[in-house]
C-alpha cells in the first residue's frame, strides 16, 4: 500500500501541553516534546514543539483543517509553511529507500512513527537553513559596506539587536538538538537502527545540520568584529571629547589670565 507522508514547518513553537489536553484522539505516544496521534485507520498525526506537525494518508482538506486548529497554540505562526513530501510503500517483499520514498516490510506503526519523525526533522532543518542564509546574507552586506567605506553603518542598538537575533536561533536549535540523535526506540531493535540510519543520509540531516552550524559560526565570528569596530568607535568619541572637553578648559584659563 503506498502511503503518503507531509509534513509542515507552521510556526517557531507549539505549545504540546496546551494542545494535548484540548485534542482528544487515540494519542499513541507522547513526551514533553511530541504527540503522536492515531485518528483513524492507517492515518496519523506527528506533533513536534519545534514547529511542525506531520501527516500520514490525511487528505488536503483535512489538513487544512487541523492547521487551522493547531494554529491556535502555534507561536509566530507563519505566513507560509515550509513542506516536506514522502512516500511509503507497506508491505513490499524488502526494506529499500530511495530518494524520496522507502519500501519497508511490514507496516509496523514504530517503523512509520520513525519515517514521520525523520520527514519532520528535515523539514526544520529546511526552516533553520532559511534563517541562517538570511543571518549570512544581512552579515554580507554590512562587510560590504565596510570593505567600501572602512566604517560600518549600523548602530549599537541595531548590532544588539542582531545579535539578539543571532543567538536566539542559536539557542532555538540547541534546544531541539534532540531531534538529532538516535531515538531510543531504535536503541535495541537492529530494523529500525538500519531504517533510521539510511533516512538519516537520504535527508543529509547531518551535512545540512553542519552547514547550519559553520554558517552561525561565521555570522558569530563577524558579530564579533563588528562589535570590536564599534567599540573602537565609542572609545575613539569618547577620547576626541575627553581632548576637546580638556583644550576649552586651557583656553578658558587662558583667557581669563588675558582679562584679569
Amino acid at each position: 500500500m503506498l502511503q503518503q507522508v507531509l509534513s509542515y514547518q507552521i510556526a517557531d513553537s507549539i505549545d504540546i501541553k496546551a494542545f494535548k489536553s484540548f485534542f482528544k484522539s487515540d494519542l499513541y505516544y507522547s513526551d514533553s516534546d511530541e504527540l503522536f496521534y492515531k485518528t483513524d485507520n492507517e492515518q496519523f498525526i506527528y506533533i513536534f514543539k519545534y514547529g511542525v506537525v506531520c501527516f500520514l494518508n490525511y487528505e488536503a482538506i483535512k489538513r487544512s483543517e487541523f492547521l487551522r486548529i493547531i494554529s491556535n497554540y502555534c507561536k509566530n505562526p507563519f505566513d507560509q509553511n515550509l513542506t516536506e513530501e514522502f512516500q511509503i510503500l507497506t508491505n513490499a517483499p524488502k526494506n529499500k529507500i530511495g530518494f524520496n520514498s522507502i519500501e519497508i516490510a511490514g507496516s509496523d506503526i514504530e517503523v512509520l512513527r520513525l519515517i514521520m519523525l525523520t520527514v519532520s526533522q528535515s523539514v526544520a532543518l529546511d526552516y533553520y537553513e532559511e534563517q541562517t542564509t538570511k543571518l549570512i546574507e544581512e552579515t554580507n552586506h554590512h562587510t560590504q559596506i565596510l570593505e567600501a567605506k572602512g566604517r560600518l553603518n549600523i548602530s549599537g542598538i541595531n548590532l544588539k539587536k542582531y545579535i539578539g537575533k543571532t543567538l536566539v536561533l542559536k539557542n532555538r536549535i540547541s534546544e531541539n538538538l534532540y531531534i538529532f540523535d538516535s531515538p531510543p526506540e531504535t536503541w535495541d531493535d537492529e530494523n529500525l537502527t538500519k531504517i533510521h540510519s539510511d533516512l538519516k543520509r537520504t535527508f543529509d540531516l547531518q551535512e545540512r545540520f553542519r552547514d547550519i552550524q559553520e554558517g552561525l559560526n561565521i555570522v558569530k565570528d563577524n558579530l564579533e568584529l563588528f562589535k570590536d569596530l564599534l567599540q573602537y568607535r565609542n572609545s575613539y568619541r569618547l577620547e576626541l571629547i575627553i581632548i576637546i572637553l580638556i583644550l576649552v578648559e586651557v583656553l578658558n584659563i587662558f583667557w581669563t589670565k588675558i582679562l584679569s
